[in-house]
């Protein structure tokens, strides 16, 4: 048995006997413990903090004397006088062994820490980035030993953090000589560490040790929009987000009309790659200007993207997408280089995009898949990213199918008469009172509603602008509630609502929601042609949903996650009101915000989670829905307000809905819409 000290490290439990004077960095990682060091041991990143724990410890049958670590020393004090240090700190590579000792490892000093997310029912991610940070010591060069600096540079990252075979870019050789000498032949290197395609490779080399860190970005390349979050690769944290309209829009508000585009243009695919490209790096300068920091230091990119995109940033004609059996180029992961894709940040910078799943279900669905992780779940769950071409993902730890939706834009404000974007001034919430029909409603950057006092002065900044998506969703439901509207979707006359808010608009009757036209505001109203819109949209969406359940052969789901940019913001009751997502119980509707952002910051800071998400991928059952002979008939089903088919007996048990309906048949204002009356036929 051995005599030596024993040693045993919380909250991993693992223990094991070290001789007197073992620094407690090298005894952590003997036992491949979890503790941070990018220094080496030397004193001078202070990774290594570890909390030392004295006294008797039954559980792990051992007594802790006041002496078991050696004393408090000079390198801790510089520390602690610099930067300060918690007390009751030490630094795991000054502390070493003295007798038999406990040491806590608090999270911030694990190499694999995790990185909370906000959600309860969320997994957090574990830290493990692609690129990282080594400080060395290099050997100086002499007349007896004729090897170069790099082949030294080298030689000691493979003897200090047993880095082999690292290789680096033409601009590393240009650099570099200056950089060691510099530094004394002390240098910090971040070290991108491969892959399955690549080796590892210096990205980048400061003189002495570098006190700062290196950015990555996380992006969600929508059609409508593209987000990023830049993201701290040694914290996780995220520094700053940002967003831009996709420029590509200019070609095309859906996918299709951009496929189009591409097929009746010469030179159009390549002309969209430029613009979404040029839009990519006018984010990038706007993001790294937020977060004060040199775009030269974001050294790794993950990107989402549904497949058209995919293929338009990629520079790949999506000409086959437009037509069946929509050929993907490849629907395997990829591992780029930022000047492959003119991308205007660190020159070495590596990028990654997730895998498609299949023709039309991409990178994004993926993404959504790795961050929510229905083949995890032992419920039955509904994830559905709703966006312009909505990705529905159903499954449990037995299965998980797939599907494409194309719902349109409509639920991001467009081809909506007084829709917008969200932004300061657009309505978001909204309620109809059911006695007077007259609407009250919230609108971003304020939380006074329209009939409070001080409505005015909240808005005097940003006035009422229009109507986002979450809002328009909102106002449909509760215009079905109050009677306004009917199931067929027709907006009734003031007669026949009760409500003096509708008006003789054309053929067919609008509702006034908001009049600014006194204080030169607009004059906002919905249209009998925005109710179409939204029909359109989300029996599209409940279609795609109920094609998977067909499939996976269940009337109901236990659980329903709605994704997407502005999933955080839709009301459960009123998505199902309005018949977007199947019946079920409100407490089990929950928003995932951007899932597919969410997927990318995961991929960005756990290399790990890259390969679970490319084999996650190959499992997915993916549902065609456009050679699927029932999605014609839910869609038509769907088309009502919720349905006209589906009981939906959850959602009459909190809700009773009107039941009259405005179409007289006789034409004209009072006849509506000629198109709602050959889809009640029909269904």
């Amino acid at each position: 048995m051995s005599t030596d000290p024993l040693v045993v490290f919380t909250p991993s439990g693992k223990r094991g006997h070290f001789p007197s004077g073992t620094p407690i960095l090298t005894a952590a990682r003997q036992l491949g413990v979890d503790l941070d060091s990018v220094c080496g041991g030397r004193g001078i990143c202070s990774k290594c903090q570890i909390t030392p724990s004295y006294g008797e410890f039954s559980k792990h049958g051992v007594t802790v004397e006041d002496d078991a670590l050696s004393e408090w020393n000079s390198v801790e004090q510089r520390y602690k006088d610099k930067r300060g240090l918690i007390d009751g700190r030490r630094l795991g590579c000054q502390a070493t062994v003295q007798g038999d000792i406990v040491i806590d490892v608090p999270p911030e000093s694990q190499v694999h820490k995790q990185v909370v997310r906000k959600r309860a029912e969320a997994r957090d991610i574990v830290m493990n980035p692609s690129t990282k940070l080594y400080y060395v010591e290099v050997q100086e060069p002499d007349m007896h030993d004729p090897s170069g600096d790099l082949e030294r540079l080298r030689m000691a990252l493979k003897d200090q953090w047993a880095l082999d075979n690292v290789h680096a870019d033409l601009h590393i050789l240009q650099s570099m000589q200056p950089v060691l000498r510099k530094g004394a032949w002390k240098v910090t290197v971040a070290v991108h560490l491969g892959d399955d395609e690549n080796a590892p490779r210096i990205m980048h080399i400061w003189p002495g040790y570098y006190e700062g860190t290196v950015y990555g970005l996380a992006v969600d390349l929508g059609s409508t929009t593209i987000a990023a979050h830049l993201c701290d690769l040694q914290t996780g944290d995220v520094v700053a987000s940002s967003g831009i309209m996709n420029p590509q829009i200019r070609f095309g508000e859906d996918l299709m009309s951009r496929v189009s585009y591409s097929m009746m243009n010469a030179g159009g695919s390549d002309e969209m790659t430029r613009a979404v490209r040029e839009g990519m790096n006018a984010l990038f300068t706007q993001i790294s200007i937020e977060a004060e920091i040199d775009k030269a230091l974001i050294v790794d990119a993950v990107f989402v993207c549904n497949p058209v995109m995919h293929h338009l940033f990629l520079g790949i004609d999506p000409f086959e997408l437009g037509q069946a059996p929509f050929a993907l180029g490849t629907s395997d992961a990829l591992r780029l280089r930022a000047d492959d894709l003119d991308l205007n940040i660190h020159p070495s910078a590596r990028v990654y995009l997730l895998p498609c799943i299949a023709g039309h279900v991409g990178a994004d669905a993926a993404a959504v898949a790795l961050s929510e992780a229905p083949d995890k779940s032992k419920d039955l769950v509904l994830v559905v990213d709703v966006g312009t071409n909505a990705e529905i993902l159903l499954g449990n730890t037995e299965k998980v199918l797939a599907c494409s939706s194309p719902t349109g834009p409509a639920f991001e404000g467009a081809q909506i008469s007084s829709g917008q974007r969200a932004a300061p001034g657009a309505i978001e919430r909204v309620e109809i009172d059911p006695a007077t029909k007259v609407p009250r409603f919230r609108v971003i950057g304020s939380e006074v509603w329209s009939d409070e006092d001080g409505f005015d002065e909240a808005i005097a900044t940003t006035g009422v602008t229009g109507i986002c998506g979450s809002g328009i969703i909102e106002m449909v439901a509760e215009m079905r509630i109050a009677g306004i509207v009917d199931a067929p979707g027709l907006i009734g006359s003031p007669e026949q609502t009760g409500s003096p808010n509708c008006f003789l608009d054309g053929r067919t009757y609008s509702y006034l929601v908001y009049d600014g036209t006194a204080k030169g505001g607009p004059k906002i109203t919905v249209t009998n042609r925005d109710i179409r819109e939204i029909q359109m949209a989300k029996a599209a969406l409940y279609s795609g949903a109920r094609l998977l359940m067909d499939k996976f052969e269940v009337e109901a789901v236990d659980r329903v996650v709605l994704a997407g940019a502005f999933g955080a913001h839709i009301s459960p009751k009123h998505a199902m009101i309005l018949g977007m997502i199947p019946d079920a119980p409100l407490d089990k509707v929950t928003s995932a915000g951007n899932a597919a952002g969410t997927g990318a910051r995961i991929a960005l800071l756990n290399r790990e989670a890259r390969g679970e998400i490319e084999a996650t991928v190959k499992a997915i059952h993916k549902i065609e829905t456009a050679i699927e002979p029932r999605f014609q008939e839910h869609f038509v089903n769907a088309s009502a307000i919720p349905n006209s088919v589906e009981p939906f007996p959850i959602l009459n048990s909190i809700v009773t809905l009107p039941t009259q309906t405005f179409n007289t048949g006789g034409g004209g204002a009072d006849g509506g819409d000629s198109g709602g009356r050959r889809r009640r036929r029909r269904g």
